[in-house]
Protein backbone atom coordinates (compact mmCIF):
# COMPACT_ATOMS: atom_id res chain seq x y z
CA UNK A 1 0.00 0.00 0.00
CA UNK A 2 1.01 3.23 -0.88
CA UNK A 3 -0.45 6.44 -1.13
CA UNK A 4 -0.54 9.55 -4.15
CA UNK A 5 -2.36 11.64 -5.72
CA UNK A 6 -4.55 12.10 -9.14
CA UNK A 7 -1.78 14.03 -10.79
CA UNK A 8 1.13 12.20 -9.90
CA UNK A 9 0.09 8.45 -9.93
CA UNK A 10 -0.94 6.92 -13.42
CA UNK A 11 -0.88 3.41 -13.00
CA UNK A 12 -3.13 0.60 -13.08
CA UNK A 13 -2.88 0.11 -9.01
CA UNK A 14 -4.60 3.44 -7.84
CA UNK A 15 -7.94 3.08 -5.82
CA UNK A 16 -9.83 6.62 -4.96
CA UNK A 17 -10.33 7.89 -1.48
CA UNK A 18 -12.02 11.01 -1.71
CA UNK A 19 -15.58 12.24 -2.04
CA UNK A 20 -14.69 14.07 -5.81
CA UNK A 21 -12.18 11.60 -8.06
CA UNK A 22 -11.75 13.00 -11.08
CA UNK A 23 -14.64 13.11 -13.79
CA UNK A 24 -12.58 10.57 -16.01
CA UNK A 25 -11.44 8.48 -13.14
CA UNK A 26 -12.74 4.82 -14.50
CA UNK A 27 -10.56 3.11 -11.20
CA UNK A 28 -11.45 1.87 -8.21
CA UNK A 29 -12.67 3.85 -5.49
CA UNK A 30 -13.30 2.66 -1.43
CA UNK A 31 -15.48 4.67 -0.19
CA UNK A 32 -14.95 4.04 3.49
CA UNK A 33 -11.95 6.16 3.78
CA UNK A 34 -13.64 9.10 2.17
CA UNK A 35 -14.41 12.17 4.36
CA UNK A 36 -17.53 12.48 5.74
CA UNK A 37 -18.86 15.98 3.15
CA UNK A 38 -19.39 17.86 6.33
CA UNK A 39 -16.18 17.81 7.25
CA UNK A 40 -14.49 17.89 4.11
CA UNK A 41 -16.64 21.42 3.54
CA UNK A 42 -15.81 22.37 7.08
CA UNK A 43 -12.31 22.30 6.17
CA UNK A 44 -12.17 24.08 2.82
CA UNK A 45 -14.14 26.97 4.17
CA UNK A 46 -11.00 27.09 6.82
CA UNK A 47 -14.03 26.66 9.44
CA UNK A 48 -11.85 23.68 11.34
CA UNK A 49 -7.67 23.22 11.02
CA UNK A 50 -5.58 20.50 9.92
CA UNK A 51 -5.69 18.95 13.82
CA UNK A 52 -9.41 19.54 14.03
CA UNK A 53 -9.87 17.88 10.71
CA UNK A 54 -7.62 15.21 12.06
CA UNK A 55 -9.57 14.61 15.29
CA UNK A 56 -13.00 14.56 13.34
CA UNK A 57 -11.54 12.35 10.80
CA UNK A 58 -10.20 9.62 12.89
CA UNK A 59 -13.24 9.33 15.19
CA UNK A 60 -16.12 9.88 12.53
CA UNK A 61 -14.08 7.40 9.60
CA UNK A 62 -11.25 5.58 11.15
CA UNK A 63 -12.37 4.39 14.27
CA UNK A 64 -15.47 2.67 12.95
CA UNK A 65 -13.19 0.33 10.42
CA UNK A 66 -10.97 -2.82 11.14
CA UNK A 67 -7.41 -1.75 10.25
CA UNK A 68 -6.62 -4.95 9.13
CA UNK A 69 -9.81 -5.14 6.66
CA UNK A 70 -9.12 -2.31 5.09
CA UNK A 71 -4.77 -2.58 4.89
CA UNK A 72 -5.51 -6.64 3.42
CA UNK A 73 -8.05 -5.51 1.20
CA UNK A 74 -6.04 -2.41 -0.41
CA UNK A 75 -2.64 -3.58 0.13
CA UNK A 76 -0.65 -3.54 -3.24
CA UNK A 77 -2.90 -0.77 -3.87
CA UNK A 78 -2.20 3.35 -4.27
CA UNK A 79 -4.48 5.30 -2.21
CA UNK A 80 -5.40 8.49 -4.27
CA UNK A 81 -6.83 11.81 -3.80
CA UNK A 82 -5.75 15.58 -4.29
CA UNK A 83 -3.22 16.88 -2.33
CA UNK A 84 0.16 17.40 -3.50
CA UNK A 85 2.80 15.38 -1.33
CA UNK A 86 3.77 17.16 1.84
CA UNK A 87 0.68 18.87 2.14
CA UNK A 88 -2.03 17.84 5.22
CA UNK A 89 -4.03 15.57 3.32
CA UNK A 90 -6.64 13.00 4.93
CA UNK A 91 -4.47 9.95 2.56
CA UNK A 92 -1.65 10.22 5.12
CA UNK A 93 -4.08 10.24 7.81
CA UNK A 94 -4.93 6.57 6.69
CA UNK A 95 -0.97 5.92 6.25
CA UNK A 96 -0.33 7.08 9.77
CA UNK A 97 -3.20 5.49 11.22
CA UNK A 98 -1.85 1.98 9.71
CA UNK A 99 1.56 2.58 10.38
CA UNK A 100 -0.12 3.23 13.95
CA UNK A 101 -2.82 0.09 14.37
CA UNK A 102 -0.48 -2.37 12.27
CA UNK A 103 2.77 -1.07 12.39
CA UNK A 104 3.32 -1.16 8.07
CA UNK A 105 4.69 1.63 6.60
CA UNK A 106 2.48 3.61 3.97
CA UNK A 107 5.17 5.80 1.96
CA UNK A 108 4.10 7.96 -0.93
CA UNK A 109 4.13 6.41 -4.28
CA UNK A 110 7.18 7.50 -6.28
CA UNK A 111 8.21 7.09 -9.98
CA UNK A 112 9.83 3.50 -10.07
CA UNK A 113 7.80 2.14 -7.10
CA UNK A 114 5.38 0.09 -9.74
CA UNK A 115 8.71 -1.82 -10.98
CA UNK A 116 8.16 -3.64 -7.46
CA UNK A 117 4.91 -5.15 -8.25
CA UNK A 118 4.42 -7.19 -4.99
CA UNK A 119 1.55 -8.32 -3.00
CA UNK A 120 -1.04 -6.75 -5.78
CA UNK A 121 -4.24 -7.56 -5.22
CA UNK A 122 -6.21 -6.89 -8.24
CA UNK A 123 -9.96 -6.79 -5.62
CA UNK A 124 -11.21 -4.17 -7.77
Amino acid sequence: MKTSNFKIYKGDQGVAICLYPPLDWFGAQFPALEPPRSLFFARKADQIDDKEYERQYREQVLKKLNPREVYETLRGQVLLCWEPPGEFCHRRIVADWIKEELGYDVPEWQPGDDDEKINIHPLF
